[in-house]
């Protein structure tokens, strides 16, 4: 027996390695490149205080925060209703729904950016289609703006937010809902007293992930508005590998940043989670309390039969 666990912690290693090679020493590598000098003589939080005393990159993370939440926000609302409507097809329509939507949440970066310039660009298919047509619908929008990328964000970030919402509604039984009408509840005081609050863990928490998906989004802002839009990730992108200046410590420290919003982001998704699994375990146990109750009187008929 001792032979076997040592050799299943032997094929570990392999895991470990990938592990510290591809998670932990990129993260080491980012810490310490932050507070190295640009000599590479000593530790130094000047960088940080460089970007605190920045209008710039101040205005870098004020944008991705704001276009981040915006995003997350939109698609949470638009992901919530989405997800809720599918639970009311049938089960061959909802496998293809869910499949749509696995290959639309996958489908960023710079050929999502590529796609959204060929569609609704300057010279864009509708853009010119509807001009000829007399229509003024995209008269005023700016695909290389404020509005596009939300708009772009939106599109990758709705799907998400499906995938991660759809199972939650499974987690609202129909013996609630048999329940609550019976003692006289209407479906607004149903989904107001036990619905939205079964539900908040989970919205909260997938909120979680899509603001983190979008302050790491980079290819599909880089490659849709290039260096004309003041974002995070393009920022240390361009300190990292730019063309005219190269800064990798003054980039290591916007990365700590970044790398600290996101990770604020999935610790408050963790939270969630364990208060979703904390309010079905108590539910369950609740059931079982209950069905215990109901046995006592014919388990005490069972023992005088005995």
């Amino acid at each position: 027996m001792k032979r076997r666990n040592r050799w299943v912690f032997l094929g570990l290693v392999p895991f470990g390695v990938m592990v510290f090679a591809f998670q932990f020493a990129p993260i080491l590598s980012m810490l310490t490149g932050s507070l190295r000098q640009e000599d590479g003589l000593g530790i130094t939080f000047g960088f940080y205080s460089r970007i605190i005393q920045s209008a710039f990159y101040l205005q870098a993370i004020k944008n991705s925060l704001l276009i981040s939440i915006s995003s997350s926000v939109i698609g949470i609302a638009v992901g919530l209703l989405c997800a809720y409507s599918i639970t009311r097809f049938s089960a061959r329509m909802r496998d293809r729904l869910l499949m749509l939507s696995n290959m639309t949440s996958n489908f960023a970066g710079v050929p999502l950016a590529f796609a959204y310039i060929i569609l609704l660009g300057n010279n864009g298919v509708f853009t010119l289609l509807f001009k000829q047509w007399g229509w003024s619908v995209f008269a005023d929008f700016n695909l290389y703006s404020w509005t596009g990328l939300i708009l772009v964000y939106v599109y990758f970030q709705v799907p998400l937010a499906l995938l991660l919402l759809y199972p939650s509604f499974y987690g609202i039984r129909d013996q609630w809902k048999e329940a609550a009408s019976l003692l006289g509840a209407s479906r607004w005081q149903f989904w107001s007293t036990v619905g939205i609050p079964v539900l908040t863990p989970a919205v909260f928490g997938t909120l979680g992930i899509l603001f983190a998906n979008a302050m790491g989004a980079y290819a599909t802002a880089y490659a849709l508005v290039g260096g004309n839009y003041n974002l995070l990730a393009v920022r240390i992108g361009s300190l990292v590998s730019g063309d005219v200046v190269n800064q990798p410590q003054l980039g290591n420290a916007l990365a700590v940043i970044l790398a600290l919003s996101t990770l604020l982001a999935v610790y408050l998704n963790h939270k969630m989670a364990q208060r979703s699994q904390l309010f079905h375990s108590n539910s369950s146990s609740l059931q079982v309390r209950r069905r215990r109750r109901l046995l006592r009187p014919w388990a005490g008929a069972v023992k005088e039969e005995l």
